[in-house]
C-alpha cells in the first residue's frame, strides 16, 4: 500500500526541506539534534500523571538523567530507551510516548538519558543503559510497587538497546526482565543484506545515509558494527530472553532487520509477537495519537507492558 495519507504531507515536507539541506556529511550533531526537536513540535504534550519527576543515576564518573512517569496507581515498570539513532534523541523528545505509555499501561515508566555520540562513543550507551537497569532493578519496589516486575521498551537506537540488555541480563544471571518491546529496532549495523535498506532508502524521513551517519558518530571503529552489543542479532544465542514484541513499519529502512530479529527470537525459543504497520515510515511511533496507526501503536505496546508487569 502507499504511504499513509496521514502521514504523507510530513513525509513531503521533510523530503522537501532535506532537498534543500546541506548533505548530512556536512551538518553537525547539534543541527541533527535541533532539527529533531523541532520535527516534534507539532506533536501533543502528552496526558497529565500524577507525578512527572526528574532523578539523577549514579555511574562510574558521573550521573545518567532520567525522568520518571507515574500514573495513579500503577504497578511494574517499564524502562524507556529513546531512540534518535545514539546521537540526536533525548528525554523531550520521547516525553509524549512515555506520558502515553505510563497512562495506557499502568506503570512507572523510567525514560533514560545515556550519553550520546560522538561525544561518548560505543559503549558508552550500552554502559549507561545496564547502570540504569541495574539501579531500577534496586529501586524496585519504591517505582512500582512491591514485588513490581521490569520490562524494557525503546525505538529504533532505543529498541537496540533494550534488546542489548536483555542480553545482557541472560548472561549475568539478572536483573529479570519480563518483556521486551521493540519499536522498529534497529539490530546489525553492518547495514547489509536487507532488502528494505535499499526499496527505503530515500524519502521516508530515515535514510540510509543517515544511518551511516548515525554509525559513523556512535562507533569507535569499523569493529565495533560486529559487536553484538552493537549489532544485537549477532549474539551467538537467542535463547533465554523474555518474551517479545517487535513492531516495524512498511517504509522504513530498518523493516527487515526488525522482522530478522524477531525470526531470530522465535527460532530460540522465545515468544515473539511481530507486528508490521502497513503504509508507515520510521518515527511514526513519536507522531501522537492524530494519527491512527501511531495510537495503536502505543496501544499495543502498552497492552504488552501491561500484561507483562
Amino acid at each position: 500500500m502507499p504511504v499513509d495519507p496521514q502521514i504523507k504531507p510530513l513525509v513531503d515536507f521533510v523530503n522537501a526541506v532535506a532537498a534543500e539541506a546541506p548533505p548530512i556529511w556536512d551538518q553537525t550533531e547539534q543541527q541533527r539534534r535541533e532539527g529533531y526537536h523541532t520535527l516534534l513540535e507539532a506533536v501533543s504534550p502528552g496526558p497529565e500523571l500524577a507525578e512527572v519527576a526528574q532523578r539523577t543515576i549514579q555511574r562510574d564518573g558521573g550521573e545518567i538523567p532520567a525522568r520518571i512517569y507515574r500514573p495513579e496507581d500503577g504497578a511494574g515498570v517499564l524502562i524507556y530507551y529513546h531512540g534518535g539513532g545514539w546521537v540526536i534523541g533525548d528525554l523531550d523528545t520521547h516525553d509524549e510516548v512515555c506520558r502515553q505509555l505510563a497512562s495506557q499501561a499502568g506503570a512507572t515508566v523510567v525514560s533514560i538519558d545515556y550519553r550520546l555520540g560522538p561525544e561518548a562513543k560505543f559503549p558508552a550507551a550500552v554502559q549507561d543503559c545496564w547502570d540504569a537497569l541495574r539501579w531500577v532493578d534496586q529501586n524496585r519496589s519504591e517505582l512500582g510497587g512491591p514485588k513490581a516486575k521490569i520490562a524494557v521498551c525503546g525505538d529504533s537506537a532505543g529498541a537496540n538497546l533494550a534488546a542489548v540488555m536483555c542480553l545482557l541480563a541472560r548472561d549475568q544471571g539478572g536483573p529479570a526482565i519480563a518483556a521486551q518491546l521493540l519499536v522498529y529496532p534497529s539490530v546489525d549495523l553492518r547495514l547489509e543484506g536487507f532488502e528494505s535498506l535499499e526499496a527505503n532508502r530515500d524519502g521516508y524521513l530515515l535514510t540510509l545515509e543517515t544511518m551511516r551517519w548515525f554509525r559513523e558518530k556512535y562507533l569507535g571503529s569499523d569493529a565495533d558494527q560486529h559487536d553484538w552489543r552493537a549489532s544485537p542479532l549477532l549474539a551467538d544465542s537467542h535463547e533465554g530472553l523474555p518474551p517479545a514484541l517487535v513492531i516495524t513499519a512498511e517504509f522504513d529502512p530498518l523493516r527487515d532487520e526488525g522482522a530478522a530479529y524477531a525470526a531470530a527470537l522465535s527460532a530460540a525459543g522465545v515468544e515473539v509477537v511481530h507486528s508490521n504497520y502497513e503504509g508507515m515510515i520510521h518515527i511514526f511511533f513519536q507522531l501522537g495519537p492524530s494519527i491512527d496507526a501511531t495510537a495503536d501503536a502505543i496501544a499495543q505496546v502498552a497492552a504488552a507492558a501491561k500484561r507483562a508487569l
